[in-house]
This record gives structure tokens, C-alpha cells and sequence, in this order.
């Protein structure tokens, strides 16, 4: 990254310095590996599990006794990961996301049996929320989780799960009924061996990653395996939102930091009517654009992460600020870098094409842009009520 003034910023602390200096000399050993393409998809991301997981870096990724998650940190290594490539971020947001219901709601045991090995890359998560008609309405969940006696016999579909194919286990969102709407989910862990529980369609989308149809027909799984109590799988679900929304963000400051190191190395270094392209005035401007929507970006990124990790009393309005404008900046950023770049930013491999692709879904995942409007909206009219 060219520009590294933001560390200074007094949202970070010298720990959150030295990691990043910490996690950018790693990836410079390992870019090789990190920035990987050829090959298929699944091998790619269960080889960077390991490696993220051997070298300490999922540590970060989820709670332990005494210590929650530093969302600063998260924040952190998703920017310096997805300058890279979209692949590795994914791969260490997803050990994340995908045990963050245990992390924040577990028990002791079903901490110690899935944490460890996720921080260690020994075990691979998802998290299971989406369905065909239930995404953004996380109320109008159809899946069902029916009480038997010792546990519970899951049945439905979930869809768009990333992970999905690859995950060693899954936290499941299920309607049990003790309420209508959002009151009556709850949450689970679903080994991947689970009888019952099968991949009903592999997913290929524009960027790929490890993407997911699941199916539950008669899936049986113990008590012991519920996250939180009963009824409290809408809590659990926005809990682990709040802490991994920013970190969307996150990543789009990533791609979007890398375009403009791309774009501004490409307008220096061609030669446009004998000058530069950079002596043209709308590249300037363009660069300009991009440069501030960077700088808001981040402010907003880690204003969001601040607030979670100092216990700031309102955190939602500002995950979800955060999360909309990086992801949709990001995508005008981008933009702008293909468009400096001319006919050679569409072609397939070079480094604008790929964050042309790899940035589209962040603005869909985790609760599309109109969904953060929607959210922002009512925070506010909340404040007002209050006043």
C-alpha cells in the first residue's frame, strides 16, 4: 500500500500498528502463495486456511476465554489480505463469520471443540443464514429445527453460503417456533458428517470462491449443539453481523487501496500524445476522486470498528455505514481504475479485471446496500424518537 498514514490514526493503537506491519512483512513472504489462481477453487482456499492458520493470523479471527474479538484487528487483516487477493481475505473472514455465533454465544465445550481448531486451520466454518426467499429478511426464514427428544430433526435449504462444500461444520439458523417471525429462530452447530445433511448444488459466481446450495432432509443433531438458548437465533445472527459488517468494509478498502496504486502507477508510467496520461487533467481528477473516497472509507471503517471494540453504545448505525459506503466507493474506485487503465483493464488476469469482479458481491453479502440504507434509516428515526 502506497499510503499507510492511517495506522497513525487515533481509532488504532501501537498494537494494531505493529500487527499490520507484523501481517504485511508475512504477506510479503507469502504473496506468491496468497495471490494464487490457478487450480481449483476448494484446494486453494483449504491450503490457505492452513496457511493462515499455521502462521497465527486466525487467532484474530475468533474469541478466546477472556478476550473477544478485536474488530480493529479483523479490519485490519481483510484490508491487507484483500489488496493481495479477494481469495485469502475470503479465506480468513469466513473462519470468522462462520464460528462467530460460537465465539459470541458458545459454551464452554463447544468453544473448546471448534474454536481451537478454527484459529489453528484444523477445521473450516460457515455460517448458514440465507435461504431462497429469506436473505436480507432474516425473519422470514422457512428452515425448521423440530425438538425430539435429545436434540433436533432439521429440515429445509439454505443457499449462498460461502464455505459451502468445504466446511467442516456449519452454524445453522432455523425456525423453532417459539414466536412468529424473527422470536422464533435459533441457532446451531451441523457437523458436515451429520446424516441428513447433504450439498445440494455447488454455486460458480463472477469471483470464484467456495459457494453453496445445502440440504437438511430428516438432519438429527444433539441438545448440545444449540448456540444460545431458544428463540434467540435473530440475537445471535445480528450479534455476529455487527461485529463482521465493518469488516466488509474492510475488504472493499482493501481492493479499493490497490486500485488506486494501480491506477496511479499506470497513469505515471504511460505515455499518452508525448506526455504522461497522468498530465491529463480528468486523470487527475479521477485520482483525486479516488484518493478521497479511499480516505472517507476508512474513516468510516475504522470509526465502525472503534466503536464495537471500545463498547461504544451504538454500533449498528455505524457497521452499516461503514459497510455501505466502502463497498459502494470501492466499486466507483475500481471503475475509475479500469477506465485509466483503457482496453487493457478488461482483460482477464490483470489485477483491475479481478478487483472489477471481486468487488461486486461485497456489496450484496452481509446485507445489500439498500439493506444498510434501510438499517441507517431506522437508527436515525430511533435517535429522533428518543429526543
Amino acid at each position: 500500500m502506497a499510503d499507510t498514514t492511517y495506522l497513525t490514526w487515533p481509532f488504532l493503537e501501537d498494537r494494531h500498528r505493529t500487527f499490520a506491519a507484523d501481517l504485511k512483512t508475512w504477506i510479503g513472504d507469502n504473496k506468491a502463495a496468497l495471490d494464487a489462481h490457478d487450480g481449483d477453487v476448494d484446494d486453494l482456499c483449504r491450503g490457505l486456511v492452513k496457511r493462515l492458520g499455521k502462521a497465527g493470523w486466525l487467532q484474530h479471527a475468533v474469541a478466546h476465554p477472556g478476550k473477544p474479538i478485536d474488530v480493529r484487528s479483523l479490519c485490519l487483516a481483510r484490508e491487507h489480505l484483500a489488496y493481495v487477493s479477494g481469495l485469502p481475505d475470503f479465506a480468513f473472514a469466513m473462519q470468522g463469520l462462520g464460528s462467530g455465533a460460537i465465539s459470541l454465544f458458545g459454551t464452554q465445550e463447544q468453544r473448546a471443540s471448534y474454536l481451537a481448531p478454527v484459529a489453528a486451520g484444523h477445521k473450516i466454518a460457515a455460517f448458514a443464514l440465507s435461504e431462497k426467499n429469506a436473505g436480507s429478511d432474516v425473519a422470514a426464514l422457512a428452515m425448521t429445527a423440530t425438538p425430539v427428544d435429545g436434540g433436533y430433526v432439521l429440515n429445509g435449504e439454505k443457499t449462498w453460503i460461502s464455505n459451502g462444500g468445504i466446511a467442516d461444520f456449519y452454524c445453522v439458523f432455523a425456525r423453532t417456533g417459539e414466536a412468529p417471525g424473527a422470536k422464533g429462530l435459533s441457532a446451531f452447530i451441523v457437523d458436515a458428517n451429520t446424516p441428513g445433511f447433504t450439498i445440494a448444488e455447488r454455486i460458480t459466481v463472477s469471483a470464484p470462491h467456495p459457494l453453496a446450495t445445502l440440504s437438511f432432509k430428516d438432519c438429527r443433531i444433539p441438545a448440545a449443539n444449540l448456540i444460545g438458548g431458544r428463540g434467540e437465533g435473530f440475537k445471535v445472527a445480528m450479534s455476529v453481523l455487527d461485529v463482521f459488517r465493518a469488516t466488509v468494509g474492510a475488504a472493499a478498502l482493501g481492493f479499493a487501496r490497490r486500485a488506486l496504486d494501480e491506477a496511479a502507477n499506470r497513469a505515471t508510467n504511460r505515455q499518452l500524445f508525448g506526455a504522461p496520461l497522468f498530465d491529463l487533467q480528468m486523470v487527475q481528477a479521477y485520482l483525486a476522486e479516488m484518493a478521497l473516497d479511499v480516505d472517507a472509507s476508512a474513516l468510516l471503517v475504522y470509526r465502525a470498528a472503534w466503536a464495537k471494540d471500545s463498547g461504544q453504545p451504538r454500533v449498528t448505525r455505524e457497521a452499516a455505514m461503514a459497510k455501505l459506503y466502502a463497498t459502494d466507493q470501492a466499486q466507483t474506485v475500481i471503475d475509475k481504475a479500469v477506465q485509466i487503465f483503457g482496453g487493457l483493464g478488461v482483460v482477464s488476469g490483470v489485477p483491475v479485471e479481478r478487483l472489477y469482479r471481486e468487488i461486486r458481491s461485497l456489496r450484496i453479502y452481509e446485507g445489500a446496500s439498500e439493506v444498510q440504507k434501510v438499517v441507517i434509516a431506522r437508527q436515525l428515526a430511533a435517535g429522533y424518537a428518543q429526543t
